[in-house]
């Protein structure tokens, strides 16, 4: 499946503005790891951009999440290595723990969007290109700032290999590449 392709197949089951703007900054940030460790950008792009896919047929039941979205991305031929990632990236539908490079990272990336996003939002200007990895970091240590925000899946990013304060910058960076055309 191509990327346009995946993204008119996102935009069939994804309505909200919010929730595809996030997907969108998965996807590059999934783009950016799979440079930085040496995996197939396409393939990890794909999942970035698919991962919550099913985020309002299932109305972010964590229950269900995941699992309509290896029934809907399994009829259309996706990459079952994509699907698992996918699938992964939410233990509680599974009921099983990550173990593999991409389902961390998929899981990790995907999930320091929010946090960064959030650390945006209360700087005067709205911008991300005035967000700093340092205050991101900073963000990290304060649970009642996006509480929401598991950053025990965000701390996967050691499991890759990646620093903390290598991925917040690499996740920024890659971020900044769209944040234009998304309004941020």
């Amino acid at each position: 499946m191509t990327r346009d392709e995946a993204d008119q197949l996102l935009k069939r089951y994804v309505g909200s503005e919010r929730m595809l703007n996030h997907c969108y900054f998965a996807e590059a940030v999934m783009r950016r790891l799979a440079r930085r460790l040496g995996e197939d950008e396409e393939k990890w792009g794909i999942a970035g951009l698919l991962h919550d896919i099913d985020i309002e047929v299932t109305n972010a039941d964590l229950n269900r999440h995941c699992l309509e979205a290896q029934e809907i991305l399994a009829s259309r031929g996706i990459d079952p290595e994509v699907i698992d990632a996918i699938v992964m990236h939410n233990e509680t539908a599974t009921g099983r723990k990550r173990t593999t490079r991409f389902q961390h990272a998929l899981a990790a990336g995907e999930t320091i969007t929010g946090l960064i996003v959030a650390t945006t939002l209360v700087y005067p200007d709205k911008k991300l290109a005035s967000v700093k990895p340092k205050s991101v970091v900073k963000r990290m240590k304060e649970k009642a700032f996006a509480a929401s925000v598991n950053r025990d899946i965000i701390m996967e990013c050691e499991l890759i290999g990646i620093p903390l304060d290598e991925f917040a910058a690499l996740s920024i960076d890659a971020m900044l590449q769209i944040s234009g055309r998304l309004g941020l």
